[in-house]
């Protein structure tokens, strides 16, 4: 299934505009705005895509270090209602 498209209308002025005119065309890294647009969210995404991962990380590992005391014994049926909840 093809993804839908967005078209976006974002003002910059002062600062912001010169400093997007210094990183697209034959000075800077991007052939047009709409590529460092882009690349900005993809940066943007891997960030938070990473610290999500940190976190499942940390709590991973907090879990597997828990003494084998600190678990209880769960039925399937009851961790999904968990969830649900």
């Amino acid at each position: 299934m093809p993804r839908a498209t967005t078209t976006l209308t974002v003002r910059l002025s002062g600062a912001l505009s010169d400093f997007v005119a210094e990183n697209v065309g034959e000075t800077g890294e991007y052939e047009n705005v709409s590529e460092y647009i882009r690349d900005l969210i993809r940066r943007d995404k891997e960030r938070k895509d990473q610290a999500s991962f940190e976190r499942l990380e940390a709590e991973l590992a907090r879990a597997f270090a828990a003494p084998d005391s600190s678990y209880r014994p769960l039925r399937a049926v009851d961790v999904i209602a968990r969830n649900r909840a």
